[in-house]
């Protein structure tokens, strides 16, 4: 183990010469390189994207059919499972808080760290903007039935991270290695198809390791170079041309965590998580107190608009697809991400970490979208900010900045480290599906991790737009398996699930 961390220790001094490298040769030729990218991944991107996003019109709405497949999963699971989001849910705090605790459990994390690693993968700049544009499309309603979504969403999240921890597998080294590659394999496998299981996993891993030099990458660093920029003086910032070293300082302070695994990777999500949804949660009070006379308006706008059937475009129907869409892509449920994070808790139990995850959605969806959506609501639409042609993170920072001209900058503190935080959960995903196809060596870590963090600079300097589109494709093409393997598998894990909550309410009678 000391050996293995001493060779990844050298192996960040060789990321960081190979930065140094990229960002002299790359900053010159930043234009060429991304004109060239562009022209040969773009027909690749077009092609799958037109599949994975394929649109099917839904009472004259054009809704992708990746966003159904997702929604309808989430409400068979949320009513499978008896409302599992809800009679979990005191119980997923508890295990949070420690009640639980089982100090002889293999695992490498406790529940609250992988329920804050999980959560640093998926709250980003889609909860402060994505939730402004899902509002201009959709109109207010689609707050409630983000909301909605998000709720269901929890029991997906139970599903897939239960299974994560159940066929997980332990590592020589003490370490575990889990998510939907193991138990789609073991799935096929265990039915006498080892070679189909092996290569359905194998798809996933490679589609995962992609996304992640995508949207888990190159699109996060990007945004924290840009935030930064604005809360360092915008076009007078001393950084403002100089994407390059701000590479470089990003790259290696995610080096810098990510050379310790899981559990540094843990420890930092653990301190930040908290630290940056609390900054961004009291902040938007804030604003929403200040707009408190317009509360009782906004909320009669999202229910007006959520049950409106004046419109087909712009009522019910619309704000629906809107909501669903935006949710499902802030929290992922479905994709099966998450549960490699959630597979490394030291637990006995694979339900307890199911229980657990349901806080993800909840925490990324129900809560902080929802306070994105008031912001939005309360401010910008009294104050005719929906007019000014804003739209994204640009909208969400203007209704911000209307009751206080700093209020932009905590917000952009908060982009910041949500762009941070998603980055470095999201280089423990792509080394898992990277470990599963090349192995659990130190050398097969340290050559992901350096390929990583040269994406990382790379993102800061060049925009490949045609490489972010592929990667998202490949994010969500993942979720078709992951969703068929949930349904096989739903028997086992609502047994699973019961046996589990029996026990523990066994428990508190005899306690």
């Amino acid at each position: 183990m000391v050996r293995s961390v001493r060779q990844q220790a050298a192996g960040c001094c060789n990321v960081l010469a190979v930065l140094l490298l990229l960002c002299v040769t790359s900053s010159a030729h930043a234009q060429g390189i991304d004109q060239q990218v562009e022209q040969w991944v773009r027909p690749l991107a077009n092609a799958l994207s037109s599949f994975v996003f394929f649109k099917v019109t839904l009472f004259g709405n054009a809704v992708p059919l990746i966003v159904v497949w997702l929604a309808v999963a989430a409400t068979f699971f949320t009513f499978y499972l008896g409302f599992v989001n809800v009679r979990g849910f005191w119980l997923a705090v508890r295990h949070v808080r420690g009640d639980f605790h089982d100090p002889g459990a293999q695992g490498e994390i406790s529940h609250f760290q992988a329920v804050a690693t999980a959560i640093s993968g998926t709250v980003g700049i889609g909860n402060i903007g994505g939730v402004a544009i899902a509002i201009v499309v959709g109109g207010p309603g689609a707050a409630f039935w983000l909301v909605l979504a998000g709720f269901l969403s929890m029991s997906t999240k139970l599903v897939e991270c239960t299974l994560g921890v159940k066929y997980r597998r332990y590592n020589a080294d003490g370490s575990v290695s889990g998510g939907p590659m193991y138990y789609l394999e073991h799935y096929l496998a265990d039915r006498g198809a080892p070679r189909w299981g092996r290569l359905l996993g194998g798809f996933y891993a490679i589609a995962l390791v992609i996304g992640c030099l995508g949207i888990g990458n190159m699109f996060q660093s990007n945004q924290a170079y840009v935030q930064f920029v604005i809360i360092s003086g915008g076009a007078d910032s001393f950084f403002a041309d100089k994407g390059w070293l701000f590479g470089i300082l990003i790259a290696g302070a995610v080096g810098l965590v990510v050379i310790g695994g899981i559990r540094s990777i843990a420890r930092v999500a653990s301190s930040l998580v908290p630290f940056m949804a609390l900054l961004y949660i009291a902040s938007a009070v804030v604003i929403i107190a200040m707009s408190a006379d317009q509360l009782p308006m906004a909320l009669r706008l999202i229910f007006d608009n959520a049950f409106s059937m004046q419109s087909a475009t712009g009522g019910a129907i619309g704000a629906i697809i809107v909501g669903f869409q935006r949710a499902l892509f802030s929290n992922e449920a479905g994709i099966g991400s998450a549960s490699i994070a959630h597979s490394a808790v030291k637990t006995r139990e694979p339900a307890s970490e199911g229980l657990v995850s349901l806080l993800e959605p909840f925490i990324d969806t129900v809560v902080i979208c929802t306070l994105s959506s008031l912001v939005i609501i309360t401010t910008a639409y009294p104050h005719g900010l929906m007019d000014q042609g804003l739209e994204g993170i640009a909208l969400t920072s203007a209704a911000f900045a209307h009751h206080f001209s700093w209020a932009p900058y905590p917000l952009a503190v908060a982009a910041l480290l949500f762009a941070f935080s998603t980055t470095i959960a999201w280089s423990y995903y792509g080394l898992k599906g990277w470990t599963y196809l090349f192995g659990e060596g130190a050398r097969t870590k340290i050559l992901f991790n350096t390929v990583f963090c040269c994406f990382v600079a790379l993102g800061c300097m060049i925009q490949l737009r045609a490489v972010l589109d592929f990667s998202d494709a490949m994010v969500f093409l993942i979720a078709i398996p992951n969703i068929i393997g949930l349904y096989l598998y739903a028997p086992e894990v609502k047994r699973e699930v019961n046996r589990y909550m029996d026990k523990l309410q066994a428990l508190d009678k005899t306690a």
